[in-house]
């Protein structure tokens, strides 16, 4: 396993983590969800992301119900929550500093932690003023709930004032950024949050590196049982796949099926190694639902030497979607 700072922290993550998101409280449950963490711990993943929103709460108390099965050392973990979505009520969504810090008790009991050592404000909240949010989470790691906080799918806008708030009032400013991130996805990454990773030392936790599975293959001869498009309340993806847009995508990874075949890698892994390669990705946030799937992930880092100068152009060329201005800093 290689392990990276978390931007200009001193925090070091694992290249590739794993995350409750789908899974945890839908597919799989605690005896599940033990072996497939259990088989990420072994390969030296450190990093297990989760969240407020995810299955309603139920993610995190498997993964808490997990973690103190394993036994596991807690310095040994990086654990993450994020909080907008923690209820149905008025004031149990968004950032204002009551849901912050009541979602992130909840959170912690769900979890059965003392802390955690990242906290996301899980998407920008227009409704509550940035200087609130930064000085409730400012408070969270003022009372040793969380070590470092950062923010999922901001503007670089609003992660810049949220940072210069911070500095003015000399509060501790945003460590990170979750964003959205694969071969269909990229603008965010590589263009608006460029000047980002200098200038406030910016680290990124990105998500969805299979672009939901399109990256994987599995859909180009339609959609199979119980796969993440045949789950309930993913019909928006059913629908994408469907589209214009989805149509091209699946031609691409059609025309990427060959390159991984040269590299000797499944599609997944090319995927997971393509975001491996930005030196600005500090983890990729993988998912699965079973011990194999952890595994083939895992085997995505030796295929990151692999790809060359040579093989990335190929794969521009393939994708033919290179954002203006993009700069390759790979």
């Amino acid at each position: 396993m290689e392990y990276r700072s978390l931007g200009s922290s001193g925090l070091k993550v694992s290249a590739l983590s794993f995350g409750a998101w789908v899974t945890f409280g839908t597919q799989i449950f605690v005896d599940s969800a033990l072996d497939i963490m259990q088989a990420a711990y072994e390969g030296g993943i450190n990093f297990f992301d989760n969240a407020e929103a995810y299955a309603g709460g139920e993610a995190e108390r498997i993964m808490g119900e997990v973690i103190k099965q394993a036994g596991w050392n807690r310095s040994s973990l990086v654990i993450s929550t994020k909080i907008f979505w923690g209820g149905k009520g008025i004031n149990e969504r968004g950032l204002s500093r009551k849901h912050i810090i009541e979602g992130m008790l909840a959170s912690l009991r769900r979890l059965q932690l003392e802390y955690v050592d990242l906290v996301f404000c899980h998407r920008p909240d227009i409704h509550t003023p940035i200087e609130e949010t930064v000085r409730a989470m400012n408070y969270l790691i003022d009372q040793g709930l969380a070590f470092y906080w950062g923010t999922s799918e901001w503007s670089a806008e609003e992660l810049l004032e949220a940072y210069h708030i911070a500095r003015r009032e000399h509060l501790i400013p945003p460590s990170m950024e979750q964003p959205q991130y694969n071969m269909f996805h990229r603008d965010r990454v590589e263009r608006e949050y460029a000047r980002l990773y200098d200038q406030i030392g910016l680290g990124t936790t990105v998500w969805s590196p299979l672009a939901s599975g399109m990256l994987t293959g599995k859909y180009l001869d339609g959609i199979p049982k119980k796969s993440r498009f045949d789950l309930e309340g993913y019909e928006w993806l059913r629908k994408r796949l469907d589209s214009p847009e989805g149509k091209r995508q699946l031609e691409i990874v059609r025309q990427l099926k060959p390159v991984a075949e040269r590299l000797d890698c499944t599609l997944p892994q090319l995927a997971l190694a393509w975001c491996l390669k930005n030196p600005h990705v500090s983890t990729v946030i993988t998912g699965a639902s079973k011990r194999s799937q952890v595994e083939e992930n895992l085997r995505s880092l030796e295929v990151v030497p692999r790809l060359t100068a040579e093989l990335m152009e190929e794969i521009e060329q393939i994708l033919g979607n290179k954002p203006e201005g993009f700069t390759d800093h790979r």
